[in-house]
């Protein structure tokens, strides 16, 4: 099933996911003026498909928390099951490696002073100590919360909630599974986090860094993942049943991201994630669909292949962009290849960190510490 093999539908969601992200941060570090898009369709339409791409970063969670669920209980059988040392050793070997190369980069040249890589707060610039506070809560996953409390302080650190989120809700699976134990009671504890999900944001609607970064907020999307998990394990939906509602979950997809986040800070990020999980469902059975051949997607789906690679490492070219040329002084001319050299420029780090870093540690560090099955020993 999927922890064997790459589905064509999971790689697609996640490079679009990550296109998503990419235009974001684009278009708040340069703006919408000189779009050539603009004048063709409107400031509004352009607006709407370039600054919502925090729903993006939902469909990541929904991914995450379904291909996380789907390897555990392809390995391990039942919740109950769940071996806690490999389990902390596959996580460890996928995010450390890439993350403390990244680090490695952000923080000498946040201590140099390179504009956008050091911290300020309120325009002040912080001491240079406050990357030990920093990056201490990137690396144990409460980076997020530092914000709450500190605000947008660092321009590439920032970029990282996303994962402190992620990985504190890996960090609890295995302590939920092992406890829990039977699937039944696995999917009522996701299903309390997915009613917890709106309720919080509701509580939260002008406080961005809350209802978009916090823990509470965004484990609704994770735990729908691991529902639909669970639910592809019992039920099988595929042939015309699955096209037709995958066709809708797409279709939904898009008429959430375009409504936008603002004023629907409760219910569109429960939209997105329900859509994109019910497109997820729609396809692990149909590996040999047209996406697996069709070139035009392609690309989306490298992009979703290298989606881990390119979310740590693009806000790093960004940033040395952005010390060549900022907003103001792009010449208007230059906004579409400038672009494009964000997008290649990014793709090129991404595939030369996953080539010689992601993915060689990966295998090295399973290797080294994975526990060996008994019949080994």
């Amino acid at each position: 099933m999927l922890a064997k093999s790459r589905n064509a539908h999971i790689d697609f969601v996640r490079g679009i996911a990550i296109i998503l992200v990419l235009l974001l941060h684009y278009s708040l570090a340069y703006g919408l003026a000189n779009n050539p898009l603009t004048p063709l369709i409107g400031k509004d339409a352009v607006a709407a498909a370039s600054f919502n791409g925090n729903y993006g970063v939902t469909m990541f969670f929904v991914v995450s928390g379904f291909l996380i669920t789907s390897m555990s209980l392809a390995r391990w059988g039942e919740p109950g099951a769940l071996e806690m040392r490999a389990f902390y050793t596959f996580r460890f070997a996928r995010i450390m490696p890439s993350l403390l190369l990244v680090l490695a980069i952000i923080v000498p040249l946040g201590l140099a002073d390179v504009p956008f890589f050091q911290s300020r707060h309120a325009g002040e610039p912080l001491p240079d100590s406050y990357f030990v506070i920093a990056v201490g809560s990137v690396l144990t996953f409460w980076h997020n919360v530092l914000m709450q409390s500190a605000g947008w302080f660092n321009y590439c650190l920032n970029i990282y909630w996303s994962l402190s989120v992620e990985e504190v809700f890996y960090l609890a699976l295995p302590f939920v599974f092992l406890a829990l134990r039977r699937r039944w009671l696995v999917v009522v504890a996701c299903l309390v986090l997915v009613a917890i999900g709106p309720y919080y944001r509701s509580l939260h609607t002008d406080e961005e860094l809350f209802y978009e970064c916090g823990y509470l907020a965004c484990f609704d999307a994770i735990a729908l993942g691991c529902l639909t998990a669970m639910f592809v394990a019992r039920v099988r939906i595929d042939g015309a049943k699955a096209r037709v509602l995958r066709t809708a979950a797409g279709l939904g997809i898009v008429v959430f991201y375009l409504r936008g986040i603002g004023t629907h800070e409760v219910w569109g990020f429960s939209g997105i994630a329900v859509c994109t999980a019910i497109y997820i469902a729609c396809s692990v059975r149909d590996e040999r669909s047209f996406l697996a051949t069709a070139r035009a997607t392609g690309f989306v789906r490298w992009f979703g292949r290298h989606s881990y690679e390119l979310y740590l490492f693009h806000i790093v070219v960004l940033a040395l962009m952005r010390n060549v040329w900022d907003k103001k002084t792009l010449p208007a001319a230059m906004w579409t290849p400038w672009f494009a050299l964000f997008i290649a420029a990014s793709a090129l780090a991404a595939m030369l960190v996953a080539r010689y870093v992601s993915e060689p540690a990966n295998r090295a560090i399973r290797a080294r510490l994975a526990p060996k099955p008994a019949s080994a020993a």
